[in-house]
């Protein structure tokens, strides 16, 4: 089995080799277990996940965990030891949330070091995974937007970005199934005059649960995608001649202040969509499939009386109904976080 030092430098290069022979006998001979680094076992991980649609944000993960664990033994991270890179997330002002989704990729590779990974003696790389709890802080609540409110927030959203809301609060698609929504998705559905997107689940592109979703459209959501025609030759939103790459940009931040709504999110445009079908009536397996929802159905295989019932149901969230939205108030002496995401490096450390 062949194995990269790592250097080019020859002295460097002979003196690794004589650790890792003097390593692979302590472990044939004396069954002592190879040390590895949590760096290694990122590197191995990433090597052996290329194809996966979650490697992005394990990079990311890696990125802020490295700096501060990258070189301990995988037997030397635990709790205390990741004080420090707790610490410094919150310094950078990111959500509980999303530390613990960070958290969970490092406690993946520690849970594989444990009982998947092997040496070559047979030993795994880490005897026992740590027992490693999650950040405490303030969960997020889902924010459906009052007809007033959503208003409040179009009026002062950039044209483009305006588009995309308005699409998303009427399709319920999630933020990358409008940013790389493409022509060549659209099919058409002759019998009943109208098309639908089929999102595909492929190299290309993928859903969050892996399953392709039919989008239907309403008659506003239609609208807007006729609009977007002849404008793109591949993407259907675009800002200035370029596929839309964010939606939470400085353009949505400043319009949400000026419309007095500084903590909705983006993916509160999702929450509306669903609140709006299920105030309107809709059934749960309507809703399921309408939102993309993961389901035992098979959901890309419609009859034309199913894409009917579909645009029947996401129509009825065309209309103004007057409803109360009520809400729980969070206390007044907690923080308002703002979302606080950062441009992913996809390098490897």
């Amino acid at each position: 089995m062949a194995e990269s030092c790592g250097t080019t430098n020859l002295a460097e290069a002979e003196q690794y080799l004589a650790f890792r022979l003097n390593e692979i006998r302590n472990a044939m001979v004396y069954g002592i277990r190879p040390t590895r680094t949590f760096q290694q076992a990122a590197i191995k991980y990433l090597d052996d996940n290329r194809h996966k649609k979650s490697l992005k944000r394990y990079i990311y993960a890696f990125n802020r965990a490295i700096p501060h664990i990258g070189h301990l033994r995988l037997d030397r991270i635990h709790n205390d030891t990741l004080a420090k890179y707790r610490q410094s997330r919150r310094s950078d002002g990111v959500t509980a949330g999303t530390i613990n989704k960070e958290l969970s990729c490092i406690r993946r590779i520690l849970n594989l070091a444990a009982r998947v990974w092997r040496h070559d003696n047979g030993m795994s790389w880490l005897d026992a995974p740590p027992l490693i709890e999650m950040e405490q802080g303030l969960v997020r609540n889902p924010y459906p937007l009052s007809w007033e409110e959503q208003d409040q927030l179009f009026r002062e959203l950039p044209a483009h970005l305006q588009r995309i809301a308005l699409y998303k609060v009427n399709t319920g698609c999630r933020k990358q199934e409008v940013c790389q929504l493409r022509w060549n998705w659209e099919v058409q559905v002759p019998e009943l005059g109208t098309s639908v997107f089929i999102l595909p689940s492929n190299d290309q592109f993928q859903t969050k649960n892996s399953q392709e979703r039919v989008v239907v459209l309403n008659s506003i959501a239609r609208r807007v995608i006729d609009e977007q025609r002849g404008k793109h030759p591949e993407f259907v939103f675009t800002y200035k001649g370029r596929p839309t790459k964010s939606i939470l940009n400085s353009g949505w931040k400043l319009a949400r202040n000026r419309a007095g709504l500084p903590n909705v999110r983006v993916h509160d445009l999702r929450h509306t969509f669903g609140h709006r079908l299920r105030a309107a009536g809709v059934s749960f397996e309507d809703r399921q499939d309408l939102l993309g929802h993961k389901s035992d159905r098979i959901t890309t295989h419609y009859s034309a009386p199913d894409i009917v019932r579909l645009i029947e149901a996401a129509e009825k969230v065309c209309e103004r109904r007057a409803n109360t939205v009520l809400r729980i108030a969070a206390p007044t002496n907690l923080p308002q976080f703002e979302n606080q995401t950062k441009t992913v490096q996809e390098g490897r450390s």
